[in-house]
């Protein structure tokens, strides 16, 4: 939630929360893709940024994917106006989410070479581009884990100056990683977003 949202549950419990429990009975018969689209339509009907960037995380944590989502804004177009789905797109455009590339939009999952094996230090942390995509590695001997360089809060592309040792830390809201096990540290409570992968010829490979 937002820091305003927080006061005012803090400050007024027996208002808000009664308001956030008739939203959850609302909207108990809905799978979760189905309740973050809707959400993330009020934050674009409400205009509130920060909101639609938390709404599309989760969203697309949830298992929606970048056309599910251009379509619930296009579908909800008698509502929304022409103005604000344009306003939303402006905002997707801005965050340079790699899905929502039109030449991403209709691709399906395959291998990526990522680089070679030489390449990467045991117990140390590797910076990649691959393929439009930011990838940290972290490598254990032969063990390793390939991770999204995006926040999984608002989508934030997580630069490789924000390392250090193995915490990763998103500048904009402060959510912390812990890059040799993914996991959320501080602040948050999702972890990194991490991709199968593979190795091949002495060649990592990772999928998405």
């Amino acid at each position: 939630m937002s820091d305003a949202l927080n006061y005012l549950v803090a400050a007024r419990p027996d208002a808000i929360g009664p308001y956030f429990k008739f939203l959850k009975e609302a909207g108990k018969n809905l799978d979760t893709r189905t309740r973050d689209l809707i959400s993330v339509i009020t934050k674009v009907d409400a205009q509130t940024e920060a909101g639609f960037r938390q709404y599309l995380s989760r969203a697309l944590h949830n298992g929606a994917s970048p056309n599910e989502v251009l379509d619930a804004l296009l579908m909800a177009f008698p509502t929304l106006g022409l103005a604000k789905i344009v306003w939303a797109v402006d905002i997707l455009l801005d965050m340079d989410i790699p899905e929502f590339r039109p030449e991403n939009l209709f691709a399906e999952p395959t291998w990526h070479s990522v680089c070679s094996m030489d390449e990467i230090a045991s117990k140390e942390i590797s910076y990649k581009d691959c393929d439009g995509r930011s990838l940290f590695i972290y490598r254990e001997g032969n063990n390793l884990r390939v991770y999204d360089s995006r926040c999984p809060h608002q989508v934030t592309n997580i630069p490789h100056l924000s390392l250090e040792g193995t915490r990763l830390t998103c500048p904009k809201h402060k959510w912390a990683f812990d890059v040799a096990t993914g996991e959320c540290v501080e602040t948050g409570n999702r972890p990194l977003n991490e991709f199968e992968h593979k190795i091949e010829d002495n060649q990592l490979l990772a999928y998405w």
